[in-house]
């Protein structure tokens, strides 16, 4: 029997719609449902059953297998049935009969109910699971959903996150509705709670933190080599950068703090130490437990990979902490077994822990030569395997593109012979120049001697020897420009007049007419704006 339900259609494109699930993932967990329903409904669990949905029609088709002699009606039909349901049928094949699924009782539809409910479950897990698997110890920025006394649920896009109460960070206060970075630290599909699981107070946040702040450590310049945190309290941090040019820890610290004070605001006021890394473990511990000043580090003998610490007395509770805080750090950061002692405990005991520092700091020394060598060698081995240049030029096979030029004996010799001619035309100008230059100089001086030289005189000079020779001139203005010659120094003025005559520039016989005639012109130009009378007293005799 045939039925097609408008209501079946609208829920299942809401179930797709609101799921956000795949037409198929809906129509096969119908079918399943449906399968399971019919089996319920004649209460026999291992029947043969068919479902089918075409152009949303559902059909139910009830499967019994053609044999001679049958055994189970329900399982089973004869070959002279069959015959009468398909003329074509034959022994082993499947016979369908339709069934109404609208007879189903409570009891079946409960149940596909549920075997829906469960399959659609099942798919979101499958799809939040391989959304998320790849996003482990990623930054996220989610919502708060709901506030528990022991856990925060969180949505963070498709799904929603659980933080456990021990993710979260000490003394922090969170409510609905509020916008917070957490980092992915798990995500499963077999459990029945939350798949994803969230974090504030692991060390990958911290880590996450700098690279979204630190451009250098996101681009891989900077390195975090290894973060010990202690959640809301304090966090240690070792960087290291191959370049010798940056300054690890300035990057991170930022101008004037900015960088790790934007950190250290979305951590609520946690207190970062950022030191350089080194592969000396010795430098490492020293700097891991900064601010206190370490004087030696030696192996300690009753305790496997243990080490001993040795500061001066006055810094012994500093190294440690508060509440053995920054010697955790300091463990947690190296993993190794430390133990610090002061300078006078060690003197007590007579133990010579400079000296053993010092052979410690050789052994290192040593090490790290003997890897410098084995490296060195290692490259001159793939230097000597390295395929040789080709010794006969016969066997060689060369070949060139067509748009570059070789430079060959011809090419180079024509580029030689090109700039030597070039060379000598520029020499050949400037011996002409030279030429032009001499002969104008000598006619000028030719010509000097003939006819007495004009000199240019401006107009200033000329009112200013005017002036001079005036009476009328007040004496406080003799007395200044007496002052004034005094002042000066005959030394430079005879080179500063050197200097000019070297400067002067050379004139043709047209350029020195041309100027004389400007000289004539300017004398003779009468301005009628000016009242020359104002100025007869300076021109008397």
């Amino acid at each position: 029997m045939k039925q097609k339900v408008d209501t079946i259609a609208s829920a299942l494109l809401g179930i797709e719609s609101d799921r956000q699930l795949t037409p198929e993932i809906v129509e096969e967990a119908l079918k399943e449902a449906l399968t399971k329903a019919y089996r319920k409904h004649i209460e026999i669990p291992d029947a043969y059953v068919k479902t089918e949905i075409k152009d949303g029609i559902i059909h139910i088709y009830h499967q019994r297998v053609v044999v001679e002699e049958v055994e189970d009606d329900e399982l089973e039909i004869s070959l002279k049935e069959a015959k009468k349901v398909n003329k074509d049928a034959k022994l082993g094949d499947m016979i369908d009969e339709e069934v109404d699924y609208t007879q189903f009782d409570r009891a079946a539809v409960v149940l596909a109910k549920n075997v829906i409910k469960q399959k659609i479950r099942e798919a979101e897990k499958q799809i939040v699971y391989e959304e998320y698997c790849d996003k482990v110890d990623e930054m996220v920025m989610g919502t708060v959903e709901t506030v528990e006394p022991k856990f925060v649920i969180v949505n963070i896009g498709k799904t929603l996150a659980m933080m456990k109460k021990s993710q979260q960070i000490p003394g922090e206060t969170y409510y609905e509705g509020q916008n917070l970075l957490v980092v992915i630290t798990e995500v499963n599909k077999e459990t029945k709670g939350a798949q994803v699981l969230v974090s504030r107070a692991t060390p990958v946040f911290v880590r996450r933190l700098f690279e979204r702040e630190v451009p250098e450590i996101y681009q891989g310049i900077i390195e975090i080599k290894a973060i010990a945190r202690e959640p809301g309290e304090r966090c240690k941090i070792a960087v290291y950068t191959h370049n010798e040019n940056i300054d690890p820890i300035g990057a991170c610290i930022g101008p004037r703090g900015s960088r790790v004070q934007m950190i250290i605001n979305e951590l609520h006021g946690e207190k970062i130490d950022i030191f350089e890394w080194s592969d000396n473990i010795a430098d490492l511990i020293k700097n891991a437990l900064s601010p206190s000043e370490a004087i030696a580090v030696i192996p300690n003998e009753n305790v496997k990979d243990g080490l001993i610490v040795v500061v001066p007395e006055s810094q012994l509770s500093l190294a440690i902490g508060k509440r053995g805080k920054n010697a955790r750090l300091a463990v947690k950061l190296t993993n190794r077994k430390i133990d610090i002692k002061s300078d006078a405990e060690m003197e007590e005991a007579g133990i010579d822990y400079m000296a053993i520092s010092k052979a410690m700091q050789e052994e290192y020394e040593a090490k790290k030569a003997k890897e410098r060598a084995y490296k060195q060698q290692q490259r001159i081995e793939e230097l000597n395997q390295a395929p040789t240049e080709i010794e006969n030029v016969d066997v060689a096979d060369f070949t060139y593109d067509d748009d570059v030029l070789l430079d060959t004996e011809e090419d180079m010799t024509l580029q030689n012979t090109t700039t030597l001619f070039e060379k000598e035309q520029e020499k050949k100008e400037l011996d002409e120049m030279e030429e032009a230059a001499r002969i104008a100089k000598a006619k000028r001086k030719e010509k000097a001697s003939i006819a007495p030289s004009t000199e240019y005189t401006s107009k200033f000079e000329n009112f200013a020897d005017a002036s001079n020779k005036q009476e009328s001139t007040p004496v406080k203005t003799k007395k200044k420009q007496e002052e004034v010659k005094e002042t000066v120094d005959k030394h430079d003025l005879s080179e500063a007049k050197q200097q000019f005559e070297q400067m002067k520039p050379i004139y043709s016989e047209e350029e020195l007419a041309e100027i004389e005639a400007q000289q004539m012109e300017e004398e003779n130009v009468w301005d009628e704006d000016v009242d020359y009378e104002e100025f007869d007293e300076y021109y008397d005799d």
